[in-house]
């Protein structure tokens, strides 16, 4: 009970937001809509009902003029349900992908918030895949929940508008067993309610298992599908490794995971199925054994017999909907596992951005240097990597930063862009400083060249004759003439010329501080220095600290530090200093 308690607040959580949104009224009036039409479908279905007696009493009277007109009233009915049927999907839809797109955007939104999705990373937090969360569960979770909900009131409706019926019907035909009426009153109803009951705890009891088996299916899968992904990104290092046939066992490695748990699915299903198919097939006997004694005792006619059975079917159809949507119920709530995951991931990182104990990140008026001030940088697990106290990177300033490989050169140029949130301490930027950090591996989305190298602008911030101007400056004149073409260009360009498109990108927005983080490691010494020459013609005003080896780089700078062993971490300071110490 508590387990239903805790998925229900979990979905009021997640689902109530959106009919709260700026899309609110377009929302409400969808789901009342498909609402007064389940309602009205329910209401069609009492006419059916009523419309048994007439029908069948007509075909065993042999009235030709009931029969017609009673096939003219059923004809009326159909029509005006066939027309509420394809008008209830429709508008389940429309609210279905309006519902959807609002929560995209806001998953998307929350995830994306100032490196969000970044801290999530660090943290290993329980959303894996959270690509899969914002498409795949997204879209489930919608759907299930406007099929689960209007299913539940529609079963909710009918059971209330066909017990009194039945009740009644019951009194009409009494239970006859050795010859004999036995008074039960309503006992059509109990037998409906006694046989929903059963089958309703012998489901739950064999598929209860589903919903720990559909979350691991989908986490198997998702693990699966990342993993393919990694091989197309890395297929020429593989290549060269000669490593297929190690990413083949891999990855059936990964699949035998899915097939595993696919087995367990089958296994569970199998159950279930031949539980609720026994339990379906059997219901549409139950009635007319309830029913039959009294017809052949002629205490009723054949269409109030049929009647009979008609409603029983409804109100034993309505209490068996958990039955009937079990294994629907089981991937929903696996879904809302999953989301409430994501959620909380979310959470989590963002409270990581705001704890006290976190790095300070402080604008100020001072005199455009980059202060850092009883710095800490640690590891997510709490382990000290660099420290740094009164020392700043001064304006305009050209400054080459070494140290031994896993001294933290590229957590430290994380923690002063703002987005590692491990240590303490304050990094003070000047108010209002554009900052950008070029990796070794820079990131250009996909699409068209234009958009690589401008990013994160929008496309169309820069002049075209700008952009191939650029281009042609950092040693790309061939590129100059593909500005509209669609690429993924983190794959069709060699990482030497992945570098140079970063560096392009740091020519056209002009920033006031650049960080360059082995950012033309891959390019030979002579190039490197054409671009260093060049960043000095081109960004004279800007402030640039370099992390790199080559000893050919202390030409183009005007001052060196060195991340230094000291206790369990690593000290910055002036390279001077380090070798005096």
């Amino acid at each position: 009970m508590n387990n239903i308690r805790s998925t229900l607040a979990t979905v009021w959580r997640i689902a109530a937001p959106y009919f709260s949104s700026e899309d609110k009224w377009a929302g409400r009036a969808l789901l009342a809509a498909v609402i007064a039409i389940e309602l009205a479908i329910v209401g069609i279905n009492v006419l059916i009902n009523q419309w048994n007696l007439r029908f069948y009493n007509a075909l065993q009277e042999r009235n030709w003029d009931n029969f017609v007109s009673e096939i003219i009233y059923f004809s009326v009915l159909a029509g005006i349900f066939i027309v509420l049927a394809v008008y209830q999907l429709y508008l389940n839809q429309w609210l279905q992908i309006r519902w959807r797109r609002w929560m995209t955007a806001q998953y998307l939104g929350d995830w994306l918030h100032h490196a969000n999705h970044y801290r999530m990373q660090l943290q290993g937090d329980a959303a894996d895949n959270p690509d899969q969360r914002m498409t795949d569960d997204v879209k489930l979770f919608v759907d299930r929940t406007l099929n689960i909900g209007v299913g539940l009131l529609s079963s909710i409706v009918t059971i209330a508008s066909f017990v009194t019926i039945l009740w009644g019907l019951s009194n009409a035909a009494p239970l006859h067993m050795f010859g004999q009426d036995i008074a039960i009153p309503g006992y059509l109803v109990w037998g409906a309610l006694i046989y929903s009951v059963l089958g309703t705890i012998l489901t739950h009891l064999i598929g209860w298992p589903l919903v720990g088996i559909d979350f691991r299916q989908q986490q198997y899968e998702a693990d699966f599908r990342f993993n393919l992904v990694r091989v197309r990104e890395n297929s020429e290092q593989i290549a060269l490794l000669h490593g297929e046939q190690a990413e083949r066992e891999r990855l059936l490695v990964r699949f035998g995971r899915v097939v595993e748990n696919w087995l367990a699915i089958m296994n569970r299903t199998k159950k279930i199925t031949a539980f609720t198919a026994s339990y379906n097939q059997a219901s549409v006997i139950f009635p007319y054994v309830l029913v039959a004694p009294a017809y052949f005792a002629e205490k009723i006619q054949l269409g109030g017999m049929m009647q009979t059975a008609s409603a029983f079917s409804n109100v034993q159809g309505a209490l068996s909907f958990f039955i009937t949507i079990y294994r629907q119920l089981a991937e929903w709530q696996a879904v809302v596992n999953r989301l409430d995951g994501f959620e909380a991931g979310i959470v989590a990182a963002r409270e990581l951005a705001t704890r006290t104990d976190r790095i300070h990140i402080a604008a100020t008026q001072g005199d455009g240097a980059i202060s850092l001030k009883d710095l800490v940088l640690r590891l997510p697990n709490g382990t000290p990597l660099v420290n740094a106290d009164r020392f700043s990177f001064r304006k305009g300033e050209r400054t080459l930063m070494t140290g031994p490989s896993g001294s933290g050169k590229s957590t430290l140029f994380r923690a002063i862009a703002g987005i590692w949130p491990f240590g303490s301490g304050a990094v003070t930027v000047p108010a209002g400083a554009t900052l950008m950090l070029l990796p070794q591996r820079p990131y250009f989305p996909t699409g068209t060249l234009r958009a690589a190298v401008e990013y994160p602008a929008k496309e169309g911030a820069f002049a075209p004759a700008q952009i191939s101007q650029t281009l042609e400056l950092v040693g790309l004149p061939k590129l100059a003439s593909q500005l509209d073409e669609h690429g993924h260009w983190n794959r069709t360009l060699s990482l030497g010329e992945q570098q140079r498109l970063g560096l392009a990108r740091a020519l056209l927005h002009v920033p006031q501080y650049l960080f360059l983080d082995e950012a033309t490691a891959s390019l030979d010494e002579p190039s490197e220095a054409a671009l260093y020459r060049l960043l000095d013609a081109k960004l004279p005003a800007t402030t640039i600290i370099s992390i790199g080896h080559r000893s050919t780089l202390d030409d183009f700078h005007d001052r060196n530090v060195v991340l230094a062993r000291a206790g369990d971490g690593f000290a910055l300071q002036d390279s001077k200093s380090a070798a005096a110490s």
